[in-house]
């Protein structure tokens, strides 16, 4: 199990990847799989309402927090790990005229900074798989919500063990190392007070977006030369390596993605 500075490290690695310029200037939001069509399905099987309060765990730049309260007139909290992410989504909200239905702040999604009971629902996309503690997570996404609120997930899914490449720090930032099995998932947001779960396979829209990312990575390569200061520290040759093996484990069948939805229990 990975210790305290293990998990502190991970998730600041996390954060700084996905506000890296590299990842806003060529991925834009294409790590996102099923975009926000994808969004819209999760909104709609939630059954959001304009009187819903809404928490989105790990919003990154807010296009999902923004896009589900302009689509369900909702109101959305966004948290995200990295200031300058919750910086942004501010912004972006702003852009989409929904700040007054949007609200952004820093923390840790182990440590929820809100009250028991405070939503009635609660959404992460994407990014479950990369909270180390996800037990830890999904009680805190239970606490959170009041009896009878929904959690809707999209996230990476394994079909068993991974092979040893694919077990670096960098993949686990890449949502591939940290994911569990889809019944993994299930199973432990039960065990956090979750019940009536639903689960629904959206693996084509994975491998719609690792496409589009090797793709992206190929262009970022050819353009490398002019391009250093966006780049920073990323090695694109271990970028495009990852995102090979990517596709190779989702056409084998080892790697996935899932919708996952449950409502949390009355208390007893």
């Amino acid at each position: 199990m990975l210790d305290r500075s293990s998990d502190r490290e991970i998730k600041i690695c996390c954060g700084t990847f996905y506000q890296s310029d590299f990842v806003r200037v060529f991925l834009g939001d294409v790590l996102h799989p099923g975009g926000l069509e994808l969004t819209r399905h999760l909104g709609d099987l939630l059954e959001l309402k304009p009187e819903d309060k809404v928490l989105d765990i790990a919003c990154g730049r807010g296009a999902s927090a923004a896009y589900l309260a302009e689509t369900f007139g909702c109101h959305v909290t966004g948290l995200d790990y990295s200031s300058e992410n919750v910086a942004a989504a501010q912004a972006h909200a702003a852009t989409r005229h929904v700040s007054h239905l949007t609200n952004f702040r820093e923390g840790d999604a182990e440590r929820l900074p809100f009250d028991d009971g405070s939503f009635d629902a609660v959404i992460s996309e994407c990014a479950y798989c990369t909270f180390p503690n996800k037990v830890q997570a999904g009680s805190e996404m239970a606490r959170v919500l009041h009896a009878g609120g929904r959690v809707g997930l999209t996230d990476m899914t394994v079909s068993g063990p991974l092979p040893s490449d694919a077990q670096s720090l960098l993949t686990w930032v890449a949502c591939i190392a940290g994911c569990c099995t889809a019944e993994e998932y299930v199973s432990g947001l039960q065990k956090a007070g979750f019940s009536r779960m639903f689960l629904e396979d959206q693996t084509q829209a994975l491998l719609d977006m690792v496409k589009i990312v090797r793709g992206k990575l190929s262009m970022a390569a050819l353009a490398a030369g002019f391009l250093k200061s966006a780049l920073g520290d990323v090695d694109l040759s271990e970028a495009k390596r990852l995102a090979k093996l990517a596709a190779e484990l989702i056409d084998a069948g080892s790697v996935g993605y899932a919708l996952i939805m449950g409502i949390r229990e009355e208390q007893s």
